[in-house]
């Protein structure tokens, strides 16, 4: 994985890391926030890794010093211990991680629709934690995570999170737990919707008589660089679609059916909307 020069600066602490990270679960997101932190220069030997079917990229850091669901007993004290399970399994599992908490130790949770409460409650004990929620361009160090702590985290453990977690890309904070349904709802689940962006230009291509594989590039290409355009330019994504838009040209045409009464904007609301009662029903 390539790591933005936006998260380099972390390299030296994530390096000089004292103690130990707890990552259970190495699935698709929790994996690519370990390869960050590998990227970043943290240590083989400062992982702990509880994963009942690790893949083989993580089986293999065995031999650099990464440990691979060691027994409890062996691992105390952990400076994180990092939920990146799925909330299916959370009753079952969480539970049975407080033999890794120390008085220091921060627990980081990814899952959706997990709230503090939940995890407070199954780890049966006082903890620092952060409830976060990053989204999957994580995987290419380009996601985005909004975090919210506890009122047990300290300013030395947001630091440590805020660092493992700008491994994959830019971090915000509220101090609002209540806000993370709409998060979810917005940047969680937002990369789904820029695909069937994707999906959808490309076939409305096909209605229009371009063959299906001119179509599909032409639909990936143009929703890439558009977001590659929009990253880096300082410029609002507003100003940047009226740039492109000349009065009366083909693209007014377009718009004038995409930002119309039964538009884009108005389904964006429903859809995100759905996904937040969703995201709400999920923690109950």
């Amino acid at each position: 994985m390539s790591i933005p020069a936006s998260t380099a600066r972390n390299a030296r602490a994530l390096g000089g890391l004292s103690g130990t990270i707890v990552l259970v679960g190495a699935g698709k997101m929790g994996g690519a926030m370990l390869e960050g932190w590998l990227a970043l220069g943290l240590a083989p030997q400062s992982v702990v890794v509880i994963e009942p079917q690790p893949a083989p990229e993580v089986a293999i850091l065995t031999a650099r010093g990464l440990r691979l669901n060691p027994p409890p007993r062996e691992v105390a004290n952990a400076a994180a211990i990092v939920l990146a399970i799925k909330p299916q399994v959370a009753p079952d599992v969480v539970p049975t991680l407080t033999s890794y908490l120390g008085p220091t130790t921060v627990v980081l949770s990814i899952m959706a629709g997990r709230p503090i409460g939940f995890l407070t409650r199954a780890l049966g004990a006082p903890a620092a934690i952060v409830r976060a929620m990053p989204n999957t361009p994580a995987a290419i160090g380009r996601g985005i995570t909004v975090a919210v702590p506890n009122a047990a985290v300290s300013p030395d453990q947001r630091n440590l999170v805020h660092e493992l977690l700008s491994a994959t890309g830019a971090v915000e904070w509220t101090t609002d737990e209540g806000l993370m349904d709409a998060v979810t709802a917005v940047s969680g689940s937002g990369p789904a919707y820029v695909f069937l962006l994707a999906e959808a230009l490309a076939s409305a291509g096909v209605a229009a008589g371009l063959p299906a594989d001119l179509a599909g590039k032409l639909a990936r290409e143009t929703v890439a660089g558009a977001g590659e355009l929009l990253h880096r330019s300082g410029l609002d994504a507003a100003t940047l679609r009226q740039n492109v838009t000349s009065p009366g040209g083909t693209t007014a045409a377009a718009l004038a059916l995409l930002m119309g009464p039964d538009g884009l904007a108005p389904l964006m609301d429903k859809a995100v909307a759905a996904a937040t009662r969703r995201s709400r029903e999920l923690a109950g």
